[in-house]
């Protein structure tokens, strides 16, 4: 196999052998990266190529002297231009913050630091977080490597392409609302979103802070295990980090699924999936079936409310969160302002693109004198009920299995000028978020013309270990045939 195609953990016991060396690896993914990524788009900033060999160079001199080093040491990673990195440009995939250098590291970024990752550079993304396509880039699209014309999907659209082109061994993705699951569908790589507090949002920049959390993006499920081990646990720095027991997830990775109880949502709608989607995903539910899991109907009536809680739920504290960009403290400031009104408005609206400006505004609205207790009050009961369902269906079932998205991946400006239904591409993520709960999409299968479609699996709050247990599983024993990719 490919360098550049090989999961981490793979890799590394091939170094250990002496079969391959650290900096041969970066050397590889460099080269990957030099060749396609004027195609791609994948990268906003890079690190210098000196600096991430010598560091693969200090990993291959431990491992000559015997010295222990951890799996991601020397590894070359490229990471969501979303974490805070010290002395690193971090824009969010915004103009807004093109100039931006951050002071301190983000917990996420500095726990992998503390692993030895190399870190290749700052990835694309959809501007502050906000969108399904990766389109809303305040720099570039960013292109799907199994089809050049589709979109990689988003928020975390650049990081899935980067993992599944070989640009890096794995990136952090966030997910607010499916930006990590969705884009991993629709690139054909492991996408994992755990439960909400499990990892640290300090330094990751905001957009619906409730509802935001990090989580790896990853060539296969042992990798995404590897991954979120490293990044998560308590910080004191984040109020919603939650001091729990952190369970061994590569412990979980070679049991079976024998006797366990798979969910299927009764009350999602599927009518509006497309036909090779949803063959997609009865046949993977026979993959369950022949591993002697048992599928089983889990009720959660208030599900058909989701995307409409989150679109009122999300913008409200994106208007909240965005605030903070006033021109005044940090960020683009317009230079033609003649008073603070000019300044406000000036700044904001030469430098924030047209979905962040949406949402700013359906937020505030939502959360006027008047419509408060209307829409955003409202939301947060029906999210009460959606998290209440949730809990109960897990008392009968081990996880929950559907589909990622009701469609594979589309062509660029396909749903660019549609709201409604470039927000309905994550209405079976959605439902995850609200409720805090892990959830996972692992490779499913491909369209005739060679798209790629996940499975998403969904277990009960804490429980990651369960969730990467099926997920390892599914992995193993559903036989896929990819095509080639497109570049």
């Amino acid at each position: 196999m490919t360098i550049y195609l090989e999961p981490i953990h793979s890799l590394h016991k091939k170094r250990l052998n002496k079969e391959v060396s650290t900096k041969e690896i970066a050397q590889a993914v460099i080269k990957r990266i030099d060749e396609t990524d004027d195609t791609l788009g994948v990268y906003l900033q890079r690190n210098k190529t000196e600096e991430i060999l010598a560091l693969a160079d200090a990993a291959d001199a431990k491992i000559a002297k015997g010295e222990k080093v951890t799996e991601l040491e020397g590894m070359p990673i490229g990471m969501k231009d979303i974490f805070s990195t010290k002395g690193i440009t971090t824009t969010c995939g915004s103009q807004y913050l093109k100039d931006y250098v951050p002071p301190y590291e983000s917990t996420v970024s500095q726990r992998l630091l503390n692993q030895g990752y190399n870190l290749l550079g700052k990835i694309n993304m959809d501007e502050f977080a906000m969108g399904s396509s990766n389109e809303n880039s305040g720099f570039k699209p960013v292109k799907n490597p199994w089809n050049l014309d589709c979109v990689p999907g988003g928020s975390s659209g650049g990081s899935a392409a980067a993992v599944a082109a070989g640009l890096s061994l794995a990136s952090i993705g966030t997910d607010t609302g499916g930006s990590i699951r969705q884009p991993a569908s629709f690139n054909n790589i492991v996408g994992l979103k755990p439960s909400y507090g499990r990892v640290s949002r300090w330094g990751m920049i905001a957009f619906a802070s409730s509802l935001d959390q990090a989580g790896p993006m990853t060539r296969d499920v042992e990798d995404a295990a590897l991954m979120l081990e490293a990044i998560w646990g308590y910080d004191p720095h984040d109020a919603t980090s939650l001091k729990s027991t952190l369970p061994n997830l590569r412990e979980e990775l070679n049991k079976d699924v024998k006797g366990m109880k798979i969910g299927v949502i009764k009350d999602l709608d599927l009518s509006s999936c497309d036909p090779e989607v949803i063959s997609c995903f009865e046949a993977n539910l026979e993959v369950f079936k022949k591993g002697g899991a048992e599928i089983v109907e889990v009720e959660l009536p208030n599900i058909k409310h989701a995307v409409a809680t989150y679109y009122v739920i999300a913008p409200c504290e994106c208007s909240s969160n965005l605030g903070r960009y006033d021109g005044v403290r940090y960020g683009h400031r317009a230079e033609d302002a003649k008073n603070l009104t000019d300044l406000y408005e000036l700044s904001r609206d030469q430098s924030l693109g047209p979905e962040v400006k949406l949402r700013i505004l359906l937020g505030t609205f939502a959360l006027s004198a008047g419509y408060y207790d209307a829409y955003y009050l409202k939301a947060q009961k029906i999210q009460d009920l959606i998290r209440a369902q949730f809990q109960s269906a897990f008392k009968n079932v081990d996880a929950i299995a559907s589909p990622v998205t009701p469609v594979p991946p589309f062509k660029f400006g396909e749903k660019l000028n549609d709201p409604i239904q470039m927000y309905l591409s994550d209405a079976f993520t959605i439902p995850a978020n609200l409720a805090g709960i892990p959830g996972i999409s692992v490779p499913g299968g491909f369209t005739k013309s060679g798209l790629p479609m996940g499975l998403q699996l969904l277990t009960g709050m804490l429980r990651e270990d369960k969730l990467v247990r099926v997920a390892h599983w599914f992995e193993k024993n559903n036989e896929i045939s990819a095509p080639k990719l497109a570049i």
